[in-house]
């Protein structure tokens, strides 16, 4: 099995390397620090592959992607992971570029980790390609302007992606994670409802991935939460949001 991973130089990606590379798969590991991604890499069994690039740098990820692919052969797996997380207020000028900065890593990111891959599972019929959203794309959260429309981008990108790939027999997934325990969420100022540890998460994805469902929300119970969103009232979803603490904007963070 060979499995390409973005963002996995730490939190989610660090942990989904780890749980694949314990059953037997040879990973293709990209990051953007070379000496995190080092790290990862001397931790896990078994060889693997590493590259240094940004996911908005299409022609960096694009030639990670074929430098693996000439090294282990077609790719089964395809796991675009690496995202960012940030405060944004849209009224603030500087907070534009980091708006632009959220959606360039988070969407944009995903198509170019998916596109070198597709032509070769579709002559073969086969593969996976995997999308890291999250439960923050079901509905705006305020003061996380870019982070939702982002991953409620990444959610119906990858619904799209799934229904045109499916008759070339190449399955498209999306996890959606809940508040997982990572760097990332440990700034958030906020209670994070049925928090698991990250390697939890991992094993759980994986069982995802390998049995090719179309969605899957991780941890379980944040499934019923969304549903329940989705469905409320914008009255009642407005009321309930109003006094949400917020992420820190990147600019006012200390």
């Amino acid at each position: 099995m060979k499995v390409f991973i973005t963002g996995a130089s730490s939190g989610i990606g660090a942990a989904l390397a780890s749980e694949f590379a314990k059953r037997g798969a040879c990973l293709g590991l990209v990051a953007r620090r070379g000496d995190a991604l080092d790290a990862v890499e001397a931790a896990l069994p078994g060889k693997h592959h590493t590259y240094v690039a940004d996911v908005t740098d299409t022609n960096a990820l694009i030639s990670a992607a074929n430098a693996f692919e000439a090294e282990v052969g077609p790719i089964d797996i395809v796991i675009a992971n690496a995202g960012i997380s940030v405060g944004v207020k849209t009224e603030f000028y500087e907070d534009l570029a980091q708006f632009a900065r959220v959606l360039d890593t988070n969407v944009l990111g995903m198509a170019i980790t998916f596109h070198p891959f597709i032509a070769g599972m579709k002559a073969a019929r086969r593969g996976t390609l995997v999308g890291i959203a999250s439960v923050a794309g079901v509905r705006g959260l305020p003061g996380s302007d870019a982070y939702c429309a982002s991953k409620a981008a990444a959610i119906i990108y990858c619904e799209s992606l799934r229904v045109e790939m499916a008759k070339y027999g190449i399955k498209v997934v999306t996890i959606s994670p809940g508040f997982i325990r990572t760097a990332m969420t440990q700034k958030n100022p906020y209670q994070m409802p049925f928090l698991i540890d990250v390697d939890v998460f991992a094993e759980r994805a994986a069982d995802a991935i390998l049995a090719g469902v179309r969605y899957q929300t991780i941890p379980w119970q944040m499934g019923w939460v969304t549903t329940l969103l989705r469905w409320m009232p914008r009255w009642l979803f407005d009321r309930l949001m109003a006094n949400r603490k917020q992420k820190p904007r990147v600019s006012s963070a200390p």
